[in-house]
């Protein structure tokens, strides 16, 4: 006897409706509802291709093109009624074309399967999202450029294992993320070229029957070529996996950012300030300005490796082709996305806002005897003496210093002497901070002229691509 309320998308094959927790566990509407309009573009795209191979005929297709235009603005404005027992969004909106068209819609799924429209419809949403991530990345990068150009010659620490190394400027600290930004565009730009290819027309692992011009397709759906192997086409999750590892290493550069600022908004550093926009308060604290919006930011890397973890466990064991737990790849994907969208919109807003506090960064750039480097190659230039020696040579004036309890530009030139009696006056010129800085002349160094350069060309380059956007 068969069940009344038996899945009819399915056919004859099934005589019963599923168990309540089958139908729970199997439904993915509630999450892959977001690729509604994807899911419809891909359809219409079809469509057209089925008619003009002649599979099926203009009229069935000027219906489903009709029919699919109404449930996109029904979508669009929030109306569509989706329903979990058609489990996903390719039932729910192939049930609703048929609901408005009638026997039409049932010859859109000819020469494809669920297996390669969701891989297509998947495929179209990341590419939709390195898009989006590019232009953001992009204006992240030229807030940090534009920061950079103000202050390339306002002067700070520059660390190594977080003890002051050697001085630089808060540009050239900035640009470095620059660098790091534009590698992690790179990184999704490349994802993007590997992942557009298209893989409809593989149907379910085998291909078609069907004389389906798979080209079209294709170039009407901005792909570079058709997939080239069918069983890899609907198997490949490759594509998801890449944007991940790139959205975990970009999260993990968005994370060393917002470390910095919230040690430097410390009044321990005193190096930043931000503004009400990017803090918040404490509830029983009234002097506390904490800032949220880095640390946040900073937590967010977690949950973007966590997804790549997890789909990378997903798809360690699976046999090919399709194997439903592939269905476990687009939530964690979406959470993904949508935390590192958040993280870089608050990054970017952190960098508009941030002032430095000159004063601060320039007393703390002298802590730790940080000139010690130029006074070492001022050794080695002016004396002709090999640097190991003058390494050690400078490691015990260093420690006179500090027996003294002063800075190295303020000890005597008589107490250096004792220590190599042919150092003269001229040692002074290069143990400040500003002339240690500004003598790193050399390419991607830390002198004023080349971080305003640098930056300067950043800005440029970024503004006309944002522009022209």
């Amino acid at each position: 006897m068969t069940d009344g309320n038996a899945n009819q998308m399915w056919g004859g094959r099934f005589q019963m409706s599923p168990a309540e927790i089958m139908e729970q566990i199997n439904a993915s509407i509630d999450f892959d509802k977001r690729m509604a309009r994807e899911d419809i573009v891909g359809s219409k795209v079809h469509a057209a291709m089925l008619s003009a191979t002649g599979i099926i005929t203009d009229g069935d297709r000027e219906a489903i093109d009709k029919g699919l235009d109404q449930i996109l603005g029904e979508v669009e404005a929030g109306s569509f009624a989706y329903s979990r027992a058609l489990e996903d969004v390719h039932m729910n909106i192939e049930a609703r074309l048929k609901e408005l068209i009638g026997e039409p819609a049932g010859r859109l799924h000819t020469a494809r399967s669920r297996n390669d429209q969701v891989a297509t419809d998947f495929r179209l949403y990341i590419r939709g999202q390195l898009d989006l991530f590019d232009r953001a990345l992009a204006g992240l990068q030229l807030a940090l450029a534009r920061k950079a150009e103000t202050h390339a010659a306002t002067v700070m620490p520059g660390f190594t294992h977080l003890q002051p190394a050697q001085p630089v400027t808060f540009g050239h600290h900035l640009l470095a993320y620059v660098e790091m930004f534009g590698r992690d565009r790179g990184r999704l730009q490349d994802a993007r070229r590997r992942l557009n290819e298209c893989p409809l027309g593989s149907a379910a692992l085998a291909g078609t029957s069907f004389p389906i011009d798979r080209e079209q397709t294709a170039r009407e759906l901005g792909f570079d070529r058709p997939t080239a192997n069918s069983l890899d086409s609907v198997s490949d999750r490759d594509f998801v996996l890449e944007t991940l590892a790139a959205a975990t290493i970009c999260a993990v550069h968005l994370s060393r950012l917002s470390e910095e600022i919230v040690l430097w908004v410390t009044p321990q550093f005193g190096f930043l300030t931000l503004s009400d926009r990017f803090t918040t308060g404490s509830s029983i604290m009234p002097q506390k300005r904490n800032p949220d919006a880095a640390e946040l930011c900073r937590a967010k890397v977690g949950r973007i490796s966590g997804a790549m973890q997890s789909l990378v466990l997903i798809m360690k064991g699976l046999p090919l082709a399709y194997s439903k737990d592939m269905q476990e790849d687009k939530e964690v994907a979406f959470d993904a996305l949508d935390s590192l969208r958040l993280a870089v919109s608050a990054a970017t807003g952190m960098a508009d806002d941030m002032q430095p506090v000159p004063e601060a960064m320039r007393r703390a750039a002298g802590y730790g005897y940080s000139t010690a480097t130029d006074l070492a190659d001022w050794l080695v230039r002016e004396l002709k003496m090999p640097f190991r020696e003058a390494h050690h040579v400078t490691g015990s004036i260093v420690a006179l210093a500090e027996k003294h309890g002063t800075d190295l530009n303020e000890l005597p030139l008589q107490a250096m002497q004792a220590v190599e009696a042919r150092i003269t006056e001229g040692i002074f010129s290069v143990l400040s901070v500003e002339n240690s800085v500004s003598s790193r002349m050399s390419y991607g160094g830390t002198a004023p002229h080349n971080v305003h350069k640098m930056a300067a060309k950043w800005v440029g380059e970024l503004e006309i691509e944002l522009k022209n956007v």
